[in-house]
This record gives structure tokens, C-alpha cells and sequence, in this order.
């Protein structure tokens, strides 16, 4: 298996969700934690006032409208899943208990988080990590994926 590595691509890509984790913190004091920001449509943020759930809905349809809109007028990327459908349902899972387990995502947790120094979000970031490297370790080099 190969890698590319793309600074410019990532340095763009980083800046973009940067920008626009800023933009909402910015404009709506929210943190863009994706996880928080779905869980709040469906834990009651449906129900609440109009404004609350327009902007969790915009937010989430630009996460599907921007890659649909790229692939719309530039072509789908060359992509490769070396994992079969069980693997990947339960990485998806696994992703999910951990989300719960961590209360926030990601995106919440290293992207806003760490940039309001929280503590609790560097130390969730932290585990992110480590547990992404670990698991990389034993795929790649110890049952031989």
C-alpha cells in the first residue's frame, strides 16, 4: 500500500476547516464539533427554536453537499478501501463509541478544542491519537493487514 503526501493539498484542506470552525465560533459562538452538532438535532434541537436548528442543518448539509458538489465538477478521486463491509461497519462503530466515550469528536475536541487550550480536549486528542497509532501498529505490522 502506498501513501502521497500532499502538503499543499493538506495545508489547504487544514486551513479550510480551520476557517471554518473559526467562522462559526465567530458568528454563532459555536464550537464546530460534528458530533455535538448532530446530537443536538436529534436530542431535542429539532424541537427547540428555528434559528438553533437551521444552522446545525446548514452546517451538516455543507458536509454533504461540499464533496458532492467537488466530484459534481471535478470527478470523483482516485480512491482505495483495502478493508471489506464488516471491517468498515464496525471501524464506524467503534468510531461512534469513542465519540461517546471521549463526549466529542475529533473535529470538536483537536480542531476547536486545542485551540481554546482545553485541557480536557488536548488530553481527549491526545488518546485520539494514540489510539489511532497503536492501531495502525497492529494492523499493519503484527496480523499482517
Amino acid at each position: 500500500m502506498s501513501t502521497h503526501f500532499t502538503p499543499l493539498a493538506s495545508l489547504l484542506g487544514g486551513g479550510m476547516i480551520g476557517a471554518a470552525a473559526a467562522l462559526l465560533w465567530l458568528s454563532l459562538g459555536r464550537i464546530a464539533g460534528i458530533s455535538g452538532i448532530l446530537g443536538g438535532l436529534s436530542s431535542g434541537g429539532l424541537s427547540s427554536g428555528g434559528s438553533e436548528r437551521a444552522w446545525r442543518l446548514a452546517f451538516l448539509a455543507g458536509l454533504i453537499g461540499a464533496p458532492l458538489g467537488y466530484v459534481a465538477f471535478i470527478g470523483m478521486p482516485g480512491t482505495e478501501i483495502a478493508a471489506g463491509p464488516v471491517t468498515l461497519v464496525l471501524a464506524g462503530l467503534l468510531v461512534g463509541f469513542g465519540t461517546r466515550l471521549g463526549s466529542g469528536c475529533t473535529s470538536g475536541h483537536g480542531v476547536c478544542g486545542i485551540a481554546r487550550l482545553s485541557p480536557r480536549s488536548i488530553a481527549a486528542t491526545l488518546v485520539f491519537m494514540a489510539t489511532a497509532a497503536i492501531t495502525v501498529f497492529i494492523t499493519r505490522h503484527l496480523t499482517g493487514g
